[in-house]
C-alpha cells in the first residue's frame, strides 16, 4: 500500500441543503445592533430587498443581511458564533451600509467552548425565545472557516446526559417494504420539489418513472435548466426558483455557511427566495406550457427545497422526504455538517446544525407562510430534530455501503441507491471507443457540474501525476473547464458529460467531487474511488468510501495537491482495493433502490385509503414546532 503523504489533514464542507440556509444565520445574527426594537417576527420584510442562498446532494437556502454590506463584513477564517454576537444579538428591522458596524475579529480559537447537560436541554427547548438560544449557541458552538459547525463534548458525558438516546435503540422494528399491497392505492398526482444539480436531480426522474408505472402521475418540479431532461424521460415538468450553477458556484467559492464578499449578498438571498416562492405553484397550478390542470395530492421533497413542509401543511397533504445524507439525528455518526469528535455529541450535533439552518431561512419561511399559505408564523427558534419527527424519510443509499443506524425507527428507510439507466441507450463517439481500445483501462477524473476555481492548475496536477503513476485518463470538463492542455497527449482523453454507467464500466478507477449518484455508479462498476470533496455530502461520501477500503481518504478540493493525487492513485491500483471494490459491487448487485423508494413512498403514506377524485385527507403529521423544512 502505497504511504500516506505528510500533513494530511480531513476536512469537512458544507452542504448545498444547508449551506444556503446558513448564509441567513449572519442575517439573523448581523441584524441586531442596528433594531429598531421591533419584534423579531416583524423584520421580515426588512430584508425583502436584500439578499442570499446555497450537491448534493446532491446534492442542495440562505437568507442575509440585505444592502450595501462594506468589505468589513468579509468574515476571516474560523469566525464563532460568539464573535458575532458581542456585536449584536436582537433583530433588526433595517439595515446600515456603514463599515463602522461591521468590525468582526478572530475566533478565539485557544478558548475550548465545552457543551453542558444543561445546554442540551435548552437546545431542545422549543419554547426559549430567539434571543436566549443565540446566545446558547455563541457560547457553545463555532463556526468553521470550512462552514462546518463545531463543538466540544467533555470526555466523561454520557449520551444519556445530553438527551440524546432514541426510544427506537434496541427495538426491533419491522422495516419491511412488502408489507403492503401498493397496487391497490388509486392514482395519485405527485409533485417531486428537487432543489440541486443534476446528480440531485437524477434519481428522482427513476423514481418518478417507477410511480408512473405503478398508474400515478408525476411533476418533476426543479430548476429550468434541467427541463429537457425530465420531459425527455417522460415526466412532467414544472421550474422551481434558482440557477443550479450560481447555487454550486457560491458553495464551491464559500464552502457554506460565509460569504466571500459583499457583493454577493443580493445574488444568493435573491436565488433562494425565488426558490421558496416557487414551491406553492409547483403543487397546484397548471403545466406552463400545456395547459393542463394540476393539483398535489403528495409531496415528494429533498431537504434544499425550503419549504417544503410549510406548502405540505398548509395544501394538508403528506409529505416524504428523500435525501442523499443524513438528516436524521442517529448516535452512530454526527451530522455531516458538524465536527464534533466524541460519540456522545453525535446525535446533537443534528439539533444544533438544525438550529443554525433555521435562524438562515426563518425571515423567508415565515414571510412565505404569512403571505403565500395564510399560515401563523414559527415564532421560536425551534427545529424538527429535537424530537422524533412524524414526517417520513427515505435515504437513497446502499445499506451495504451505510447500513441503516438503529436508532433510526419505522418512518426511515434506507432504500439502495437509485440509479437511471442512461447507458443502453448510449452511442459512444468513435473515437473514444477506439481510444479505450488501443491501450490500459484509464483512470475517470472528473468534477461534474462543480466549477473549479483554478481549472488550468488542477489540470495541469492531473496530467502529471497519470504520468508519475503510468497510467492513462480520461478528463471530463464539465462545468469547471478542466482540460485544457499546451498540446494533446494520447495518455489523455477530453470528455464533455456521459453517462457514467456506461463510462465507468470501461474505467479502473475513478476521481471525482463524491456526490451520492457519481459515487453510486463508481461503485456500482466496481471501480476503486478517489472523493475530492466540494462541499455538502460530499465529504461524509469520501469518508464513507475510505472506511470501507475501497479509496484513500478524501482529498478536500482546496488541498488537491499533485503528492496527494498520486499517493490517491497508487493507493487505487492496490490489488486488495480493487478485491474489496468487486466485493461491494457484488453486494449491490440485488438492490433495487428505484423500487425501494418507491414502496418506501406508498408503504408511508396515511393507512385511510381516498377515492382519486376525492379532497385529500388533512394530514396529522404537521404541527408548528415540527414544520422547518429542515428535517
Amino acid at each position: 500500500m502505497a504511504e500516506l503523504p505528510e500533513n494530511r489533514r480531513h476536512s469537512s464542507s458544507s452542504s448545498s441543503s444547508s449551506s444556503n440556509l446558513s448564509v441567513g444565520v449572519d442575517r439573523e445574527l448581523d441584524a441586531g445592533n442596528r433594531s429598531t426594537g421591533k419584534h423579531v417576527e416583524d423584520s421580515t420584510d426588512a430584508v425583502a430587498n436584500g439578499g442570499s442562498l446555497d450537491n448534493g446532494g446532491s446534492s442542495s437556502a440562505s437568507g442575509f443581511p440585505g444592502g450595501e454590506l462594506s468589505k468589513a463584513t468579509t468574515l476571516p477564517a474560523d469566525i464563532s458564533l460568539g464573535d458575532k454576537l458581542e456585536l449584536d444579538i436582537s433583530h433588526g428591522d433595517k439595515l446600515e451600509s456603514s463599515s463602522s458596524k461591521f468590525k468582526l475579529e478572530r475566533s478565539k480559537t485557544e478558548r475550548q467552548k465545552h457543551l453542558r447537560p444543561e445546554d442540551a436541554a435548552q437546545i431542545f427547548d422549543d419554547k426559549i425565545p430567539v434571543q436566549e438560544k443565540l446566545k446558547l449557541l455563541n457560547r457553545i458552538a463555532t463556526v468553521k472557516d470550512d462552514g462546518t459547525v463545531e463543538f466540544e463534548v467533555p470526555g466523561d458525558v454520557e449520551p444519556e446526559a445530553l438527551g440524546a438516546r432514541s426510544k427506537y435503540v434496541n427495538n426491533v422494528v419491522d422495516d419491511s417494504l412488502d408489507a403492503t399491497d401498493f397496487h391497490y392505492i388509486p392514482p395519485l398526482n405527485i409533485v417531486m420539489l428537487i432543489v440541486g444539480t443534476r446528480g440531485d436531480v437524477q434519481p428522482f426522474v427513476a423514481i418518478g418513472k417507477r410511480l408512473q408505472d405503478y398508474g400515478h402521475r408525476v411533476r418533476l418540479a426543479t430548476h429550468s435548466n434541467f427541463k429537457e431532461f425530465v420531459l425527455t424521460a417522460g415526466l412532467e415538468f414544472y421550474p422551481l426558483g434558482g440557477d443550479p450553477k450560481v447555487l454550486a458556484g457560491y458553495m464551491v467559492k464559500n464552502k457554506g455557511f460565509l460569504p466571500s464578499g459583499p457583493s454577493e449578498i443580493p445574488i444568493q438571498r435573491n436565488q433562494m427566495k425565488d426558490i421558496i416562492n416557487s414551491l406553492l405553484p409547483a403543487c397546484k397550478e397548471p403545466d406552463i406550457d400545456s395547459g393542463v390542470p394540476f393539483k398535489a395530492d403528495a409531496i415528494i421533497a429533498n431537504p434544499p427545497a425550503y419549504g417544503h413542509t410549510h406548502v405540505a401543511e398548509a395544501l394538508k397533504i403528506p409529505i416524504h422526504i428523500f435525501f442523499t445524507m443524513p438528516w436524521t439525528p442517529t448516535s452512530e455518526f454526527p451530522h455531516p455538517l458538524s465536527r464534533v469528535k466524541q460519540q456522545a455529541g453525535y446525535r446533537l450535533s443534528y439539533q444544533i446544525v438544525d438550529s443554525l439552518i433555521w435562524l438562515g431561512i426563518r425571515d423567508m419561511i415565515n414571510d412565505l407562510r404569512k403571505k403565500k399559505l395564510k399560515l401563523r408564523p414559527v415564532t421560536y427558534l425551534s427545529g424538527s430534530q429535537g424530537s422524533d419527527t412524524d414526517v417520513p424519510h427515505a435515504y437513497i443509499w446502499s445499506p451495504h455501503l451505510v447500513p441503516k443506524p438503529k436508532d433510526w425507527g419505522p418512518k426511515i428507510d434506507v432504500v439502495g441507491f437509485c440509479f437511471l439507466d442512461l447507458a443502453s441507450n448510449y452511442e459512444p463517439p468513435e473515437s473514444l471507443v477506439k481510444w479505450l481500445k488501443d491501450g490500459d483501462k484509464p483512470i475517470y477524473i472528473g468534477f461534474g457540474s462543480l466549477p473549479v476555481q483554478e481549472p488550468k492548475k488542477m489540470t495541469q496536477i492531473i496530467v502529471e501525476a497519470l504520468e508519475k503513476t503510468g497510467q492513462r485518463g480520461i478528463i471530463n470538463k464539465g462545468w469547471g473547464g478542466l482540460g485544457h492542455l499546451a498540446e494533446p497527449k494520447d495518455s489523455i482523453y477530453l470528455l464533455d458529460n456521459i453517462p457514467h454507467d456506461w463510462l465507468f464500466l470501461h474505467c479502473k478507477a475513478v476521481v471525482h467531487h463524491g456526490g451520492a449518484g457519481t459515487t453510486a455508479a463508481g461503485l456500482k462498476a466496481a471501480c476503486p474511488t478517489t472523493v475530492v470533496p466540494f462541499f455538502g455530502d460530499q465529504p461524509f461520501w469520501g469518508e464513507r468510501i475510505h472506511a470501507r477500503g475501497v479509496g484513500p481518504p478524501p482529498i478536500p478540493v482546496d488541498e488537491f495537491t499533485l503528492p496527494k493525487l498520486v499517493y490517491a492513485i497508487n493507493f487505487m491500483l492496490d490489488p486488495k482495493v480493487k478485491e474489496r471494490a468487486i466485493e461491494l459491487a457484488k453486494a449491490m448487485e440485488n438492490e433495487d433502490g428505484v423500487t425501494g423508494a418507491v414502496k418506501a413512498f406508498l408503504k408511508q403514506l396515511p393507512q385511510k385509503k381516498t377515492e382519486p377524485d376525492s379532497e385529500p385527507l388533512p394530514s396529522s403529521i404537521f404541527s408548528i414546532s415540527r414544520c422547518f423544512g429542515c428535517s
